[in-house]
């Protein structure tokens, strides 16, 4: 294994061979200046690019995820994390799925008033509206946009449930909303941790806080009354695997009350980035970790088939189903179910509302 702390995840910026988008060469204008060119490469500067969607509320119909609405503050994320399945939306903006998506982000500072709109017509079916579907709310430029915090103060207004996935600490700095809507039965957080290991996180999910840092987020949420699932997504053979009942009893000791695992996936173009980064950083067990992969997706790097890609098949499968099924049992986790309510929900004041 690698042992220098990576700054990005990804180590290519390939073009996507689905739309001929062709390759940024390490020379090319995504740099912060030139002066590399004929050395080191100099580190990648992060630009944040303003999207004004007509709307902001995705829908999905899929039976594989327990929510059918959901709200992506931002495209990209730079965490990094190099299984992200986000990475091939990207090339739709012809960006490289590679080191574009980890630097070249976008934000939509229009989202709270989009969905204030959407809140208030007449006929909204209320259903949990999900953040962090796609790419983190919690990612560092969330600290100077405050885009998740605007959407969930409208969320919290009208008394709208909300799930949120994240692997970042930062959601903490939200807990005066999320507590107060916790009581209320309105909000639940998952907190995202791959790996206990800081040397395997760092490369795993470069840009993302420390498993720790993770962990006291659970525990103060937790504290506060918000219902905690931790997310072991995604396991990686022969990397990550060995560590699922060790976190989990770290999980449950912060106070997490609920846990799930996802085998890692490789859709699209992040199939080839995912194997370049084991040849850079696990040479060791690159071919180990691809044929685990392909074994618990019948055969192939990914398996986009519904009702199995967020499982897996097969002896690997099975053998980490029944590892995860065991502690969970031992550690008292998943005994109940989560069930945010709907029927609190009061759509937003329109502008008349607002003068009486």
């Amino acid at each position: 294994m690698s042992t220098t702390r990576p700054i990005r995840g990804a180590t290519l910026n390939n073009g996507s061979g689905r739309f001929n988008l062709p390759a940024r060469e390490a020379d090319g204008d995504w740099l912060d200046t030139r002066e590399g060119i004929d050395g080191a490469p100099p580190s990648l500067r992060t630009t944040v690019t303003v999207e004004r969607p007509r709307t902001i509320v995705s829908r999905n119909a899929s039976p594989d995820v327990p929510f059918d609405r959901s709200i992506n503050p931002y495209r990209g994320c730079e965490h990094g994390c190099i299984y992200c399945f986000a990475r091939p939306s990207h090339a739709f903006h012809d960006l490289s799925p590679g080191l574009d998506f980890e630097s070249r982000l976008f934000a939509k500072p229009g989202a709270a008033a989009l969905l204030r709109g959407e809140l208030a017509r007449p006929g909204y079916d209320v259903r949990p509206m999900a953040l962090g579907t796609n790419t983190d709310p919690y990612q560092p430029i969330e600290r100077e946009w405050r885009i998740t915090r605007q959407v969930l103060e409208v969320l919290a207004e009208t008394n709208h449930p909300v799930t949120i996935t994240t692997k970042s600490d930062r959601v903490v700095r939200d807990l005066d909303l999320l507590a107060a809507m916790a009581a209320k039965g309105l909000a639940s957080v998952c907190v995202s941790i791959t790996s206990l290991d800081p040397r395997v996180a760092a490369t795993v999910e470069p840009r993302a806080p420390t498993p720790e840092r993770r962990l006291k987020a659970v525990r103060a949420l937790s504290d506060a009354g918000v219902p905690v699932y931790v997310s072991i997504a995604p396991v990686i053979p022969a990397i990550t695997d060995h560590e699922i009942e060790h976190l989990l009893e770290r999980a449950a000791a912060a106070g997490a009350r609920h846990a799930f695992f996802i085998p890692v996936r490789l859709p699209w173009e992040v199939a080839p980035l995912f194997r370049a980064w084991l040849d850079e950083h696990f040479p060791d067990r690159a071919g180990k970790v691809m044929a685990t992969i392909r074994s618990l997706r019948g055969g192939r790097d990914n398996d986009p088939g519904f009702g199995t890609r967020m499982k897996g098949q097969g002896p690997w499968y099975d053998l980490l189903h029944t590892r995860f099924r065991i502690a969970c049992r031992k550690l008292g986790l998943n005994q109940q179910r989560v069930v945010l309510r709907c029927d609190l929900f009061r759509p937003p004041a329109g502008p008349q509302g607002e003068l009486f």
